[in-house]
C-alpha cells in the first residue's frame, strides 16, 4: 500500500493490523469487488440504530435527506455522524477500515455517512457505481469505497441491493453497455445476508437497491470512503458542528478531515 505514516498510525491507533483479512478475503475483495463482513453490530446496535433513524425521518420531515439526496419512495438521511455519537461506530470499525484500506491503497479519509429505507412497494433503484465516471486502464479500484450497513435483514423480497459482481473491472459505467439501467443485468445478484451485515465494495462496482416488495420497510446505513484528495460527499469541515467535532478522538478528527 501507498500510504503515509500518518495513515499508518491513524490506521494503528483504530486497531487496524493486517491480520484483520484473509488471503482469500482480499483476493475476493479484489476480483468480485465486494466483501461481506458479518456480526458486525450486535442486536442491541441494531436496535439503536433503527430507532434513531426513524426518530430522525420524523424530525427532519420534508428536509430529511436534503444535505446529500432526496428519493422518491425511500426515506433518506445524511450527515449522520453529526445526528448521534452511535454512528461514529460506522467509521471506525477495524475490519471494515481493513477493507476499505485494501481496496483504496493508499491516504484516504471519511466522505459520508448516510441512510436509506427502501420503504413497501418501492425502491428500486437504476445500476449504477458511486464514481460516476470511467478511471484508466489499471487504476480501477483506488478511487472510492462505500459499505452497506443493514439495519434490516436483506432478503429476496425487501429490496435487498443487486450487484454484478466484477463489474468494478469493467472499465465502463452501467449505461455504456445496457440501454435499460433499470432492467436486470444477466450477471446480477443480489445481497442476501442478516442484519448486522456489513458489505464492502468497490466505488466501481455495479448495483442498486431492488424494489422491496414486502409489507414492511428495509433500513439501510452507506458509510463512504476516498481518496484523501477528492473531495468529500458531505463535506465534514461545513457540516459537522462543534460539540461533535469536540467529543471525536484527533484520529477520528484525521480521518474525517477535520483536524
Amino acid at each position: 500500500m501507498n500510504i503515509s505514516r500518518k495513515m499508518e498510525q491513524a490506521l494503528a491507533d483504530l486497531g487496524v493490523t493486517s491480520d484483520l483479512l484473509t488471503e482469500d478475503e482480499r483476493k475476493f475483495l479484489d476480483e468480485q469487488g465486494y466483501l461481506i463482513i458479518r456480526d458486525v453490530l450486535s442486536s442491541d446496535q441494531l436496535k439503536a440504530f433503527s430507532a434513531r433513524l426513524d426518530e430522525l425521518v420524523k424530525l427532519e420531515g420534508k428536509d430529511a435527506g436534503s444535505e446529500v439526496s432526496q428519493e422518491k419512495g425511500s426515506n433518506m438521511l445524511g450527515n449522520l455522524i453529526d445526528k448521534d455519537p452511535r454512528f461514529e461506530f460506522c467509521i471506525s470499525h477495524p475490519k471494515v477500515l481493513a477493507a476499505i484500506a485494501h481496496v483504496l491503497q493508499k491516504d484516504f479519509k471519511h466522505s459520508s455517512l448516510n441512510s436509506r429505507e427502501a420503504l413497501p412497494g418501492d425502491g428500486n433503484q437504476r445500476l449504477h457505481e458511486d464514481y460516476g465516471k470511467t478511471v484508466k486502464p489499471g487504476e480501477w479500484g483506488r478511487v472510492g469505497c462505500n459499505s452497506i450497513w443493514l439495519i434490516d435483514d436483506f432478503n429476496k423480497t425487501n429490496g435487498a441491493t443487486r450487484i454484478v459482481p466484477g463489474s468494478h473491472r469493467k472499465e465502463k459505467i452501467p449505461q455504456d453497455e445496457m440501454e435499460d439501467t433499470y432492467a436486470m443485468h444477466p450477471e446480477q445478484i443480489q445481497l442476501i445476508a442478516p442484519a448486522g451485515t456489513v458489505v464492502v465494495f468497490n466505488a466501481h462496482l455495479w448495483h442498486g437497491g431492488s424494489k422491496n416488495e414486502s409489507n414492511t420497510s428495509r433500513h439501510a446505513m452507506h458509510c463512504y470512503f476516498c481518496q484523501r484528495e477528492d473531495e468529500q460527499q458531505t463535506n465534514q469541515r461545513e457540516n459537522l458542528r462543534p460539540e461533535t467535532v469536540n467529543r471525536l478522538s484527533i484520529t477520528v478528527r484525521w480521518l474525517l478531515d477535520v483536524d
